[in-house]
């Protein structure tokens, strides 16, 4: 067989396999979807960047323990028309997150909304739409949120 005979589907292999992980990180049936998870906490970090922003924060627990939490979000460009920004959270900002958690029981979820202390909330869906499908957003107008 030639070079060229084994090459092709070798190559068409490869790209199936790459393409595979790709389908199921998109899936959101890690997460437990049947009810949110509502907890105060500090943020770590705020990560602005693809595929999924990610926040970061602290719970204390009855016990006073702290409790290191991530919660992700869709990708920046979805999240500006709803409002959110790379400056919404800072280190150390108080919020509380409303999140999915994840089904094995880790620190992990999606972020359904985050609150602040002066009552500005951010939502990850308006009215029951992905924001794909919003036409305006809760939130500041899109070039004040944009990242600068």
């Amino acid at each position: 067989m030639s070079q060229r005979g084994i090459g092709i589907p070798a190559l068409a292999a490869a790209l199936l396999s790459l393409a595979v992980p790709l389908f199921a990180h998109h899936g959101s049936s890690v997460f437990d979807t049947s009810k949110a998870v509502t907890m105060k906490g500090s943020v770590t970090e705020w990560d602005w960047s693809n595929p999924h922003c990610l926040l970061q924060f602290d719970v204390k627990n009855e016990g006073g323990q702290s409790l290191h939490w991530i919660a992700e979000t869709q990708n920046p460009a979805e999240m500006v028309s709803l409002g959110w920004g790379k400056a919404s959270f800072k280190p150390g900002d108080e919020v509380t997150v409303s999140l999915w958690a994840a089904k094995n029981g880790k620190p992990f979820g999606r972020v359904t909304q985050v609150a602040l202390p002066n009552g500005k909330t951010f939502v990850t869906v308006k009215e029951g739409l992905t924001p794909k499908e919003i036409n305006g957003s809760s939130g500041d107008t899109k070039s004040d949120s944009y990242p600068k």
